[in-house]
């Protein structure tokens, strides 16, 4: 298929450079979505959008979802004592769309706050890097990796839509009761002069993976579990979370993306578990096609986010559907106030399908929402999070 013959090579290379000529498949999708030079994430092959994309996120949409974060914000720092200054941390910032919608929101609507703000974007790709600079180049942005963050020196909010999901997952498979890591190796019949990957079973490639499992609370022993299940652990998401509580002093950190609490991710049911890849608009669950050239995802594991948190000093203060979220700050007003709008009605119909896609529970709407809390004191804990907070 249609990947990238450079990066193929140097996955080749670092199999046969690695013990036992096998590398994880974590350590397979990094290289995929990270190699420095032709990684999908690193390369001009990431396209994001409805036209000629892989995939959109939700500030593709329309502004009301970078809007309506924005009021979730303003309330986090009234909640906070109205600290000056506030960082806002964006994590994987994308085109820079939401960036722009939440500043000049907040620009328009709350000046104060505007002024307030500190604006930080912690961005892997240098390729959206330097389209975020370009769109956001007429505002108060700085870029920065998260390790240069000194510990306990943000007060204010840490945040990521669609982050997550794109960490480098272990992928495990149940063979005769016991679990087994996958791995990946060159696939030494191949006749062709194309490179091509097969996957390999073996013990598993350290004691985290079981230590994970144990966080969630997940047994894979019984019998409910069949031979051949397989499915994702996710260590990257618990260094990365590791990190962020370490930067944090006192705020928030809200993270969106799709996913699971472990009961569900982890269902008997789901035997094949959640990778998934997008390449123009179509997914499909082989990532040793299109390499480099195709996103490479997996769902969240939310129950592992919140109990690794909490052994990070990070309060669970909330975990709700995107949908709800957003109607919570605000976003059944805004389509109720599309009855009133003097607009072609083309325009009124695109703008109604773009708010109800935001909330669809089969799609964006169904994502999950995690806010988790450090450093506040009982008065600020005892505040409710306006998108926590339902109406009766």
């Amino acid at each position: 298929m249609d990947s990238n013959p450079a990066l193929c090579v140097a996955i080749a290379n670092h199999i046969t450079t690695s013990p036992q000529q096998r590398i994880t498949f974590a350590q397979f999708m990094d290289l995929a979505l990270y190699h420095p030079e032709y990684g999908y994430y690193s390369s001009d092959a990431l396209k994001i959008g409805f036209k000629g994309g892989d995939f959109f996120t939700s500030p593709n949409l329309c502004a009301d979802f970078g809007e309506l974060l924005a009021e979730q914000f303003f309330q986090m720092w009234e909640i906070l004592g109205k600290p000056i200054p506030f960082s806002l941390v964006e994590m994987g910032a994308g085109q820079g769309l939401l960036a722009l919608h939440i500043l000049k929101y907040h620009q328009q609507h709350y000046p104060d706050f505007f002024t307030a703000l500190e604006y930080i974007i912690v961005e892997k790709s240098p390729t959206l890097r330097q389209e975020q600079q370009q769109r956001l180049q007429d505002l108060p942005v700085r870029w920065c990796n998260l390790e240069e963050i000194p510990p306990n020196a943000i007060a204010g909010c840490f945040f990521s839509n669609e982050l997550v999901d794109a960490f480098p997952v272990h992928q495990f498979i149940l063979e005769t009761g016991e679990l087994r890591e996958i791995y990946v190796t060159t696939d030494s019949n191949e006749k062709e002069t194309r490179l091509s990957f097969v996957e390999v079973t073996a013990e598993p490639s350290t004691p985290q993976l079981a230590e994970y499992l144990n966080l969630v609370e997940m047994d894979f022993s019984q019998s409910a579990y069949p031979d051949g299940y397989r499915s994702e652990i996710n260590l990257a998401a618990l260094d990365w979370l590791s990190i962020v509580a370490d930067r944090l002093q006192r705020g928030y950190v809200l993270t969106i993306d799709y996913g699971y609490p472990a009961s569900r991710y982890y269902n008997p049911r789901r035997s094949q578990g959640t990778l998934q890849c997008y390449y123009q608009h179509r997914f499909h669950d082989n990532p040793y096609i299109n390499i480099g050239r195709q996103d490479i995802t997996a769902h969240v594991d939310f129950t592992a986010l919140e109990r690794w948190g909490e052994k990070c000093n990070l309060k669970n203060i909330g975990f709700i559907q995107q949908g709800l979220f957003l109607m919570a700050l605000g976003l059944g007003d805004r389509i109720a106030a599309l009855s009133y709008q003097k607009q072609p009605l083309s325009e009124l119909l695109q703008r109604r399908d773009a708010l109800h896609q935001l909330i669809d529970p089969t799609g964006l709407g169904g994502f999950g929402v995690l806010i988790q809390s450090k450093g506040l004191n009982n008065t600020e804990t005892s505040q409710p999070i306006k998108g926590l907070t339902l109406p009766k």
